[in-house]
């Protein structure tokens, strides 16, 4: 028999209580092709169809041209699992996506330290 617990089990010590997949229904491939680094942003248009409270979550989140990895972060989703929520709002017409535009080589190593960078500031 495992030990009482000596407080109460919060959610914030419980960690996530759903699977990350169960948000995107069990989907793993988005129907639009989104990069880590594309871009998108909230379109004004409000979705037809009823989305659920994550697909909210990360509409709230483009209201500027926000990057993929960076909801992903703010959700503490899977970039997989974010990138099916992001298509489903694409694919309503509540966001658009840009691919990121590459000056030079996409492994640019300037542009990976860049992002790198940028990464570590947010965790």
């Amino acid at each position: 028999m495992p030990p009482a617990q000596d407080g109460p089990w919060l959610d914030d010590a419980a960690g996530r209580l759903i699977r990350p997949y169960t948000v995107s229904g069990g989907r793993t491939r988005p129907t639009t092709t989104l990069d880590l680094l594309s871009m998108v942003r909230a379109t004004g248009t409000a979705p037809q169809s009823h989305l659920g409270p994550e697909h909210t979550l990360a509409l709230g989140l483009c209201e500027g041209p926000t990057s993929v990895a960076e909801i992903a972060a703010h959700l503490k989703l899977p970039a997989v699992v974010t990138k099916v929520l992001l298509s489903d709002l694409v694919d309503c017409g509540a966001l658009t996506a840009r691919a990121p535009r590459f000056h030079a080589q996409p492994t640019d190593r300037s542009l990976l330290e860049a992002v790198l960078d940028g990464l570590r500031r947010r965790l």
